[in-house]
């Protein structure tokens, strides 16, 4: 369900020049924001760059980029 949302401009505007840098649009940009803060306020000893690993994981995860992890 898609429901419209008021954001702030500055806000849109940060999103619209970070989204130009990751090759995003502005929406997915803060969509990925939001993410992490999610994650962060429920993980609140994680660092960002465990953070950042593991949306990494993820992606290559849904994209089928895995591989059987050999012990030993």
């Amino acid at each position: 369900m898609s429901k419209s949302i008021k954001l702030s401009n500055e806000l849109v505007s940060d999103a619209t020049a970070y989204a130009k840098i990751q090759h995003r649009t502005p929406p997915k940009q803060i969509e990925h924001w939001a993410r992490i803060g999610k994650i962060a306020e429920e993980n609140p000893n994680l660092t960002m760059g465990f953070v950042n690993d593991i949306l990494v994981s993820q992606m290559e995860a849904e994209r089928g980029e895995v591989s059987e992890y050999q012990f030993g």
